[in-house]
């Protein structure tokens, strides 16, 4: 059986002339899978620049499972020229958000809370666009997020590119 996710992506979509799209059923955990997956290939031209989006997937890889390991070879098999978009929820500003992460982790949910330091470590060797690594409503902020605290959001994030 198809999962359902997969079910609707390939209902939903559709490549024209200007863009091809793709959907890749596959864990992150598995990135020799995931670079060897036709799907990727035939998508995407890795001999010029790609952007790698990693949004809100990260704090979901427990340090069991080499996350940095699995960001090293995903942006390894980019070329230079590529950017890397990285998210990761953090507890550094809300002493209420790890309670919240044991309620995950209680249900079989993995949640790894990871600190700023560890954050800016998914983007060693990478060059960092300015601002760097910062609470995401931080990273370049606009009139819709001034009401918001660092608390609130509690997600360190940034974009790097591949030297």
């Amino acid at each position: 059986m198809v999962p359902i996710v997969l079910a609707h992506a390939r209902a939903l979509l559709t490549s024209t002339s200007q863009g091809r799209t793709a959907y890749l059923d596959a864990d992150i955990r598995d990135p020799a899978r995931i670079l060897a997956a036709p799907e990727l290939r035939d998508t995407l031209d890795l001999t010029k620049p790609v952007a790698l989006s990693l949004i809100a997937i990260f704090h979901f890889i427990d340090d069991a499972d080499d996350p940095y390991g699995i960001v090293r070879r995903l942006v390894g098999a980019l070329p230079s020229g590529s950017y890397l978009a990285l998210t990761n929820a953090t507890g550094d500003h809300d002493p209420t958000f790890e309670p919240a992460a044991e309620t995950y982790r209680r249900r079989g949910v993995t949640m790894r809370l990871r600190n700023r330091a560890e954050v800016e470590r998914f983007f060693d060797g990478l060059e960092l666009i300015d601002p760097g690594v910062q609470v995401v409503h931080r990273w370049r902020p606009d009139p819709t997020t001034e009401d918001l605290t660092d608390a609130q959001v509690s997600v360190y994030g940034a974009i790097a590119r591949k030297p």
